[in-house]
């Protein structure tokens, strides 16, 4: 349920377990993540050590997650406002791992976000904008969380711990201003923890970051850029060339469809933008997971 310290506390019967982790893990190169399935044993009065991490159906690094179904990606009207290449990387990030990602925009009492939710339902997303300020649209969200584990992520200071009080119903969770002199938020949620929503279902609240990197020697996130943007599907059947990278080749039906509108040019921007940092992995290169 939560990760903090080197400590790892398990929900077994209702109880909460303070575990460490046993010592060939760290030799192995793994830790235990929040939503993981662990078999424990117990050592004492709530302690216990974590012998095993049961297999994995998804997994994320930053955040540091595992077994979710859903991507709620945050941002807000400003201060941050919305950052499409972000956007744009979490949502690869997470169909790379099979994961659902789904788009929300915050502060909606700042200004109108129409456009924005237009762009990204165009593009095939869940989208819903919300204020956690005034409550509008928290229904919907509870709607969709209901039933699933799933994860709150994005820029510090979109507000992803307000909306998290909102939807609990308490205070439980530390908020914090934006920062005037740096714009952006402050990371007010130091840790990652899985709550428990009384409707049904786990949602996680997870660390504030100003920036993400993909991981850029992993040669399956080059097989499978392409695949990620759902939105480009259409359309490159009908290239000229069918090693076509949908870059700067000509007869490009990619390409002509962004020209056309058909395809939003935010998008496929940090398509190119991610495609240029990635373009000469070789597949000897491929990362061993």
């Amino acid at each position: 349920m939560k990760a903090l310290s080197g400590f790892y506390y398990v929900d077994c019967e209702n109880d909460i377990y303070e575990c460490k982790a046993r010592g060939n893990f760290r030799q192995n190169g793994v830790s235990p993540l929040v939503g993981d399935r662990v078999d424990f044993e117990k050592t004492e009065e709530k302690k216990g050590i974590i012998n095993e991490i049961l297999p994995r159906k998804s997994s994320l690094i930053r955040p540091a997650v595992a077994n979710i179904d859903k991507l709620f990606i945050i941002s807000s009207h400003n201060n941050p406002s919305p950052n499409t290449l972000l956007i744009d990387k979490m949502t690869v990030l997470a169909r790379l791992s099979g994961i659902e990602p789904i788009i929300v925009f915050n502060k909606s009492d700042m200004g109108d976000f129409s456009e924005w939710r237009s762009n990204y339902e165009k593009a095939g997303f869940k989208t819903f904008v919300v204020s956690a300020l005034v409550g509008e649209g928290m229904d919907e969200l509870k709607g969709e969380l209901k039933g699933s584990i799933s994860v709150f992520t994005g820029n510090s200071g979109v507000g992803k711990s307000s909306i998290l009080n909102c939807i609990l119903g308490t205070d439980k969770i530390a908020t914090g201003d934006v920062s005037q002199k740096l714009g952006r938020g402050r990371h007010t949620t130091r840790h990652t923890e899985l709550y428990e929503l009384d409707f049904g279902g786990f949602v996680a609240d997870t660390p504030g970051f100003s920036s993400l990197e993909l991981d850029l020697n992993d040669y399956t996130l080059k097989e499978k850029l392409f695949d990620c943007f759902h939105d480009f599907s259409d359309y490159a059947d009908s290239c000229r060339f069918s090693s076509c990278s949908h870059t700067k080749e000509s007869g490009c039906a990619v390409k002509a469809a962004v020209e056309k509108g058909k395809i939003l040019e935010s998008r496929y921007k940090s398509y190119c933008e991610i495609f240029e940092q990635i373009k000469d992995l070789k597949p000897w290169q491929v990362k061993k997971k």
